[in-house]
């Protein structure tokens, strides 16, 4: 498919229509999704309609925006006013939100096109889309391996040109390890840049709404369709969003890029290792300072996540009682009981194994022990960032120490799903902006991502360096076995 800026030529032009676009996305949907299962709820009756709207517009000779016409996917924890949203649990089954998250209503406002809702980690718990209590999603480079997760339904539609762009959440790389592993872009902001107000809540001061793209340049313009304050957050940011396209120039000179030392060793596979250390090559060849640079408590982010995050879970899952909404137990004999089975059959096992981690953690005598404990360490780590931000502009790693793994591979072991979001994880601790963008292939023809991370709000040089490395390689143009 198109660059959301080809197909705005396009439409402007008046060379295709809006509905002749995202009739093609759907033709796509349809043949794919019995391979793929990316959508966990398609919405072609609203898609069309929503073309016809910008049909109209361009008919009428009026302005469009950038993103109007254009086919995007929502990840099912985004609330969508009359249309199900299931976060991929049983206990949402049937759940229609009676208001609309911020940033779809800002994309409905810009004209973009949702073709539907996609799948996830239930809760957005997990690191392959293995979690959903409905489907599981596959890679579209090799339909027997996961896409990652939790965004891997948005990932996975991306690369297959399912939809032009799509929005994920990020709790602890939910959405770079997917676009690592679907071959894609997928971009964090900064903490607080994107409205969460209906975004429903897995660890309320981790998550963050951001990206998917086929290029940087997608990326970039979706996200400054949705970034900006809102006053319904309160943990949003009152800051000037400035033009992100404008920071898309393919030169690096002066620009000082520090290496992440912890992020290389044991656990990174040699195939990983060998293609981002290329990719550093690369931003040094177009002009880049590369330095290496030691963020010493780096390899305490996953255990300190794993408390902080399953203990914000415990609190916020709280309201899924069987009382207000959602599922409900059947033939309960209590209200207690209610409470109980509706828990006990709504929840699947990850989420369930998160919620008893979080509760103990946060319970009498050992929430000190813990949960306290682990705010510090990650008071620590993000002095670390502080530091390394003293002597460069940006911070590189992999993504992800793998490329994807066969589905089911890792399902009976928890903790080596855990560790596929090792180099991730301290981003979101630190509320800084990461980006995954393709840097190479393995073996078996699987994607490869290299992270970039950014200071505070400097999103810009982000999608800059990703822009510079991107234009000045083929990764992005390969396309994906079930798109062939």
């Amino acid at each position: 498919m198109a660059s959301i800026r080809e197909l705005h030529q396009q439409l402007v032009s008046k060379a295709r229509s809006a509905t002749e676009i995202t009739t093609a996305a759907l033709e796509t949907v349809n043949k794919l999704e019995p391979q793929l299962k990316s959508f966990l709820t398609i919405t072609p009756e609203q898609a069309l309609a929503q073309a016809k709207q910008v049909d109209a517009k361009i008919a009428a000779g009026e302005d469009i925006s950038l993103l109007a016409g254009i086919p995007i996917g929502i990840k099912d924890n985004l609330c969508t006013k009359g249309i199900r949203t299931t976060c991929g649990s049983q206990i949402l089954n049937n759940f229609l939100p009676p208001y609309e998250s911020t940033v779809t209503t800002k994309l409905a406002a810009a004209g973009a096109v949702m073709v539907g809702k996609t799948n996830l980690d239930e809760f957005a718990m997990g690191s392959s889309t293995e979690n959903s209590a409905y489907q599981v999603t596959a890679n579209p480079w090799d339909t027997t391996r996961v896409p990652g997760g939790s965004s891997g339904g948005s990932a996975a539609a991306v690369a297959a040109d399912e939809c032009v762009v799509a929005l994920g959440s990020d709790t602890g790389g939910s959405i770079r390890q997917p676009a690592s592993f679907c071959g894609v872009v997928g971009l964090k902001p900064t903490y607080g840049l994107v409205s969460r107000f209906g975004l429903v809540a897995y660890a309320s001061s981790l998550d963050q709404i951001g990206p998917f793209g086929r290029t940087v340049e997608d990326a970039a313009i979706l996200l400054q369709a949705v970034a900006g304050y809102d006053p319904q957050d309160s943990t949003s940011l009152d800051v000037k969003i400035p033009d992100y396209t404008k920071s898309l120039i393919p030169d690096l000179k002066g620009k000082r890029v520090g290496v992440i030392k912890e992020t290389f060793g044991e656990g990174l596979d040699q195939v990983v290792a060998e293609a981002v250390e290329t990719a550093i090559q690369q931003l040094k060849e177009l002009g880049a300072e590369i330095q290496e640079i030691s963020c010493p408590r780096f390899r305490y982010g996953l255990p300190t996540y794993y408390v902080i995050a399953p203990s914000e879970a415990s609190a916020n899952l709280a309201r899924y009682d069987g009382v207000k909404y959602g599922y409900r137990a059947e033939d309960a004999e209590s209200l207690m009981s209610m409470y109980t089975q509706t828990r006990a059959q709504g929840f699947g096992a990850e989420v369930k194994r998160r919620i008893m981690i979080g509760t103990y953690a946060l319970s009498s005598g050992y929430y000190d022990a813990y949960y306290l404990k682990a705010q510090k360490v990650r008071t620590l780590i993000k002095q670390d960032f502080e530091a390394a931000f003293e002597s460069v502009d940006l911070l590189v790693s992999p993504t992800s120490p793998t490329t994807s793994f066969k589905a089911g591979e890792k399902t009976s072991d928890p903790i080596s799903m855990y560790l596929s979001d090792l180099m991730t994880i301290p981003v979101n601790l630190a509320g800084l902006p990461g980006l995954s963008l393709p840097c190479g292939f393995d073996a078996q023809g699987l994607p490869i991502g290299l992270q970039i991370i950014g200071n505070v709000l400097r999103e810009d040089q982000v999608l800059q360096t990703a822009y510079a490395y991107e234009q000045a390689t083929d990764w992005h143009q390969q396309s994906p076995k079930v798109c062939a």
